[in-house]
């Protein structure tokens, strides 16, 4: 099957990949449209590590402001060129991300921005909590891993399950678009404010 330009030109538009990728992925695929994505997203994926260490200083600023006015959110979303930061995708990425903050209200970006001191008095909760229901200590430092990683998807959003499907965690969203847009893409500072909060 011939791949025509305006299948590369759908393809690119939908996925935001690059023009030569587009077409490998749908002469890889036969001219199918869905295995074409799935392809690129495959490719994306393995090479998401390497894109890692790259520079990401573009990007845009998501923001939600919930309808009744008294929760708002704001978070940097920040992605290697300016052409990726206009695209569908990555706008409605930093959209979703948004939204997710204002409802599931993380307090940190990832496990290893929990503070030390925090994690450890935690620890100490699930553990005091197992003893007293009579768990033998063995079991109790079982329990305790279990708790903390439960902890981690309450409070910190990468580990958060999306909001819109609970099978898919916010680092999993954040792994498809980089295997989709092709560029090292990096959630940076957010900020949620509730009105009234911190107030007298």
């Amino acid at each position: 099957m011939s791949i025509t330009a305006t299948m590369v030109k759908d393809l690119r538009d939908k996925t935001g990949a690059g023009m030569m990728d587009c077409k490998k992925a749908l002469q890889e695929a036969c001219g199918d449209y869905e295995k074409a994505v799935v392809w690129l997203r495959e490719k994306g994926l393995a090479q998401a590590k390497k894109r890692a260490g790259r520079i990401a200083s573009e990007g845009l600023i998501g923001s939600y402001i919930h309808a009744n006015g008294k929760i708002a959110v704001l978070v940097e979303v920040k992605c290697e060129t300016d052409f990726v930061a206009r695209s569908d995708r990555f706008k409605e990425f930093a959209k979703n991300l948004a939204m997710q903050i204002a409802a599931a209200n993380p307090l940190y970006l990832s496990p290893e921005d929990v503070p030390p001191e925090v994690l450890e008095k935690e620890k100490e909760i699930y553990k005091h909590q197992a003893m007293e229901e009579g768990k033998p200590e063995a079991v109790a430092e079982k329990i305790v891993v279990g708790r903390i990683n439960k902890y981690y998807k309450e409070a910190c959003l990468l580990n958060q399950p999306f909001i819109k499907d609970d099978k898919l965690s916010i680092q999993d969203l954040l792994n498809e678009l980089v295997a989709v847009l092709g560029e090292n893409i990096q959630v940076g500072r957010f900020v949620r404010m509730t009105l009234g909060e911190g107030g007298e």
